[in-house]
């Protein structure tokens, strides 16, 4: 009998009676288990997009906004993709508080150069763009391209540079802009 019962360590039990129970820890360890998997079952895909499933990499399925359910534990993959959304690529300069991360991933110096070009009769000339899109197809959108923003990007600026390239500075700045937008597309 303890000297002072009225201590907290007067009601623990003796650690040489301590008997480990098998089936107790599989029963711990098996609730973790479930309660991990039932959380990242479900996912909401927003009202503007569209989720690609992958299924250990591989397309799935592509399912609409709403609560869905998959596979637990990296069985299945989600990538979320708006496609109602217009989205845009600023060149040359920078929207402050843009939400797209591609839009301008360059620091301020890094935009002079993204603007600065030289026509077909070797002027200097400054070009500032926007391009504007959508996705039609998200399951080629996730597929098909490494990083398709930052594709789309350097696609752009090489057409860009390319049909600059091939004005003289005239037509870049005047009489010729109606015929390099169409001829950009």
């Amino acid at each position: 009998m303890p000297d002072h019962p009225s201590s907290p360590f007067a009601r623990l039990p003796d650690p040489a009676q301590f008997r480990f129970n098998p089936k107790f820890a599989l029963g711990i360890l098996g609730a973790i288990i479930l309660v991990t998997g039932a959380l990242t079952c479900a996912y909401q895909v927003p009202a503007n997009s569209v989720a690609v499933v992958q299924r250990f990499g591989a397309w799935l399925k592509n399912v609409g906004p709403g609560l869905n359910f998959r596979l637990p534990f990296g069985v299945d993959s989600i990538t979320i993709v708006e496609v109602q959304r217009q989205l845009k690529l600023e060149f040359g300069y920078s929207t402050p508080g843009n939400t797209n991360p591609y839009q301008s991933p360059y620091s301020r110096d890094d935009l002079e150069g993204e603007k600065n070009m030289v026509t077909g009769d070797l002027n200097a000339v400054v070009v500032e763009w926007v391009v504007q899109y959508h996705i039609a197809d998200p399951q080629a959108y996730v597929f098909e391209f490494r990083e398709p923003p930052q594709t789309l990007r350097d696609l752009s600026q090489a057409v860009m540079r390319e049909v600059v390239g091939d004005r003289s500075v005239d037509e870049v700045l005047t009489i010729g802009r109606q015929e390099m937008e169409t001829v950009s597309l």
